[in-house]
């Protein structure tokens, strides 16, 4: 067992006026590692910026602004969101949900390999590539 030492006690952190949390269950069970980078951004955001119920009205241009997204990513990422049945959002207001039943092992995303399934030899790589150059012109 680890033997847990505060490192800094002078900084050990406080609730003060409102608070936000992530339940444990969003890394064991699978949502963290289904996410894309701009849906988590927005789920923290999200999160910070809720009441107590879990709702926030910021806009999508203020959102877009302190996120540095464009439109259409955070359109998909909202959207990812709703799908994956983390928020809610009824035009104007978000709500950050309680976590759905775990992700079971077929919905969580694989990291992608860019791979072959099979091996390649140099040549046909260079083929390929070759291949990609003079399509490009």
């Amino acid at each position: 067992m680890i033997r847990k030492i505060i490192l800094a006690p002078e900084r050990i952190r406080q609730i003060e006026g409102s608070f936000g949390f992530i339940p444990h269950r969003f890394l064991t069970d699978g949502f963290l590692a289904a996410l894309s980078q701009h849906e988590l951004l927005l789920y923290l955001f999200l999160i910070l910026a809720a009441d107590r119920y879990g709702l926030s009205f910021y806009s999508c241009n203020s959102i877009c602004s302190l996120l540095g997204l464009n439109v259409d990513q955070y359109l998909k990422t909202r959207d990812g969101l709703i799908e994956k049945d983390l928020i809610a959002f009824d035009g104007t207001i978000f709500q950050v949900l309680s976590l759905p039943a775990p992700l079971n092992a077929c919905r969580r995303q694989k990291p992608r390999s860019t791979r072959p399934k099979s091996p390649v030899s140099i040549a046909q790589i260079f083929q390929q590539s070759l291949r990609g150059l003079t399509h490009d012109r």
